[in-house]
């Protein structure tokens, strides 16, 4: 048994045979030659070299796939800190919105179109909402996050969202309810219920569903109304989490959320020939954590079920937060609020400055002396590194 084993470690292993017996998409396979790949010099490599003492250090390229656990860090850090100049002094709640499980087989059929369901119906719904002056009278602004797993990468599609407490009315005078969240948590759960069902009947009527696997049975009209109907009668869960004290813990905990992938490296605990452990979130014991053994192969595909569509967007903004509004009316909302403005500190750094800043690293001086690093030219590469490349 292999311990202190990463997620690159179970894809050299069990990927080959798992692409042999399931054939994936395309996108599937450059997500898992990305992850294979990363830090392997595959990608490249950055060379530098001490004027001083020769010390030589080579640095391998990483493979910047945003499904890497590798490579979440840095853009994590990134889009944080560009954040922090349109976050206010106001109140912040993290709503989550979530559907039955009956409807996972065909969203995952459809993931593209049903996953952007999920944003129009979750934005419909907290726009329809807040506009209402029975419980705000103000449009808001707020970011939505897709995310598809559960803790043992079971597929679970959901969306988290991060809504300003408060708004701009018809007069663009700023309106909040004093710290209390402002739409109450069944009327959200039928209202987004009703809107997204509207969207997927439309796409139903307009032929644009697939049904593969075990959604097959949905191409039946009788068994897609019984569908339908049994999902009309449960309850939606719809909840919103604890409210956040200050604008830095509102920019804290976005990365939390916006950066994540389905399993780190610190959850995989071992590794055999033929299976993997990790541990996952009990939420029917208390959230206590326990290990969880499957197959290589298993592991193999429930990770894959979160790899994104192509060039889908899982991050979005939304009312003041919107990339046409937020300029003007952010500013205008924090002149309102009397609230001071959070300057970024990364913006128009390079990415040898912006490792200094977040890591207090340099990586232009040497680690042995302190010397200068420079990336030698290659018809002027020194003695020490000629002879270190003929090694």
């Amino acid at each position: 048994m292999e311990k202190s084993c990463t997620i690159q470690d179970v894809f050299e292993r069990f990927y080959p045979s798992y692409e042999k017996r399931n054939s994936p998409p395309a996108h599937h396979r450059k997500t898992a030659y990305h992850i294979m790949n990363c830090k392997t010099g595959a990608f490249g490599v950055n060379i530098s070299v001490c004027e001083d003492c020769g010390c030589i250090s080579i640095h391998n390229n990483s493979c910047r796939s945003r499904c890497c656990p590798m490579c979440q860090e840095f853009p994590k850090e990134k889009w944080i800190d560009a954040q922090k100049e349109n976050v206010l002094d106001a109140p912040y709640y993290h709503v989550v919105f979530t559907v039955p499980d009956e409807l996972n087989s065909i969203i995952y059929s459809n993931q593209k179109l049903l996953y952007d369901a999920l944003y129009h119906a979750a934005s419909a719904t907290l726009n329809e909402l807040a506009k209402d002056a029975k419980y705000l009278g103000a449009n808001i602004g707020y970011i939505c996050i897709l995310h598809t797993w559960g803790s043992a990468m079971n597929y679970h599609p959901h969306i988290h969202t991060i809504v300003l407490g408060g708004g701009l009315d018809d007069e663009n005078n700023w309106k909040d309810t004093g710290g209390k969240f402002f739409l109450p948590y069944g009327v959200i759960s039928k209202v987004f219920r009703g809107k997204y069902m509207d969207e997927l009947k439309s796409l139903w009527n307009d032929s644009k569903l697939k049904f593969h696997g075990t959604a097959e049975k949905y191409q039946n009209s009788y068994r897609f109304k019984e569908l339908l109907d049994k999902c009309y009668e449960k309850n939606w869960v719809t909840y919103c989490k604890e409210t956040f004290n200050g604008a830095q813990s509102v920019i804290n905990y976005l990365g939390k959320y916006t950066h994540r992938i389905a399993i780190s490296n610190h959850r995989i605990k071992s590794m055999t020939d033929t299976t993997v452990t990790y541990v996952v979130k009990d939420y029917k014991n208390e959230g206590c954590w326990k290990e969880k053994t499957i197959s290589g192969e298993e592991f193999i595909r429930r990770f894959m079920m979160h790899v994104p569509p192509k060039r889908f967007v899982r991050i979005r903004h939304y009312g003041l937060l919107s990339c046409r509004n937020k300029r003007k009316k952010i500013t205008h909302c924090r002149n309102l609020l009397g609230c001071k403005k959070y300057i970024s500190t990364l913006k128009n750094l390079n990415a040898v400055e912006m490792i200094k800043v977040l890591y207090n690293i340099d990586v232009c001086k040497c680690s042995s002396c302190g010397g200068n690093m420079v990336s030698p030219r290659k018809d002027k590469y020194s003695s020490s590194f000629r002879a270190h490349m003929r090694c």
